[in-house]
């Protein structure tokens, strides 16, 4: 048996590591006239894209059929074993089906091709032997097949399968771009936890509005103005010219530098002291992205503006209280 160190561990790692990144380099090579046809066909799929594998390859194509449901491709995984006993019912004539297996030789699968063929099924394959049945019945196939496993056996699916999976993410990918699928669209398969608060909270949603909007005019005094700044409890507040438009900002920033000129707080308009074109959002833009606008400028708040009027304040404890980081 061999001995077993720390830096023979080391050695095996780093051997798997080399082996699956230059199988999965040998993937562009691969990325040709035949992955072109696969998309227009997934593409043109009226209904879902079924993903089929066995074993190792079964896992792979769960993950693919997940990554393709997120990314704006209907899909889902079905067992082809199970296929053969019942779940061939879940396939109709307007999907189409990505089958999974190295060798092209699962016997589960290869019973399904008649099937798929009498139902006029677009069959992708992601194989590693275009000759074999699988490829050879495919109306586009995907080469994903590896010189050798990382196993030191050449046994366990290990480089196969992590060519597979990239290869299904490349088509995911594309597919994606193709039909030009958005960030917000990603959230409505994503709505819980913090990528859902990500990608769906918008400012509006999070902002203060109406009377709770600290507001002063350009010739209110200093001192008026900080009873409005503690009464609304933002720190700051917005300053409205006579036509009822955004002047400018009066922050806390701005009453540190007051406090270092001296000025008399009774005597100095707010109009003198206030941070003119100060940063401002809309309340349909995403509150991440506002929170990305905070940290780039190091503020606490923004002004919300819709047609140049004020209609709120988004506040950086609000982002954060909301779930936004």
């Amino acid at each position: 048996m061999p001995e077993n160190t720390p830096s023979a561990y080391r050695s095996s790692a780093l051997r798997t590591v080399k082996m699956e990144a230059e199988a999965v380099a040998a993937l562009e090579a691969r990325i040709d006239g035949a992955f072109d046809r696969a998309c227009e066909l997934l593409l043109a799929t009226r209904g879902r894209v079924i993903v089929t594998g066995m074993g190792k390859s079964g896992h792979i194509a769960r993950k693919i059929a997940a990554t393709l449901a997120s990314t704006g491709t209907p899909a889902h995984f079905v067992h082809p074993g199970e296929a053969s006993h019942g779940d061939m019912g879940m396939i109709t004539a307007d999907d189409s089906v990505i089958a999974l297996s190295n060798s092209g030789n699962s016997p589960e699968i290869i019973t399904l091709l008649p099937l798929l063929k009498r139902l006029g099924t677009p069959l992708i394959s992601m194989t590693g032997n275009a000759g074999s049945p699988l490829g050879q019945a495919s109306d586009a196939h995907l080469d994903t097949g590896v010189e050798t496993e990382a196993c030191p056996l050449d046994l366990a699916p290990t480089s196969s399968t992590t060519a597979a999976l990239v290869m299904g993410d490349a088509l995911a990918i594309a597919l994606l771009e193709a039909r030009g699928f958005t960030a917000e669209d990603f959230a409505f398969s994503h709505p819980g936890g913090t990528l859902g608060k990500k990608l769906l909270l918008k400012v509006g949603d999070v902002m203060r509005s109406g009377d709770r909007v600290p507001r002063v005019a350009l010739e209110t005094p200093l001192a008026q103005a900080l009873l409005e700044i503690s009464d609304k409890g933002l720190g700051m507040t917005t300053v409205i010219d006579d036509d009822g438009k955004l002047a400018g900002v009066f922050t806390d920033g701005d009453l540190r530098r007051a406090i270092d000129q001296r000025v008399d707080i009774n005597d100095t308009t707010i109009a003198q002291l206030m941070t003119h074109a100060p940063k401002t959002v809309t309340a349909g833009m995403l509150a991440a992205e506002a929170m990305r606008i905070m940290e780039e400028n190091q503020i606490t708040s923004l002004v919300v503006l819709e047609d140049d009027e004020v209609v709120g304040v988004i506040h950086l404890m609000s982002l954060l209280h909301a779930g936004i980081t």
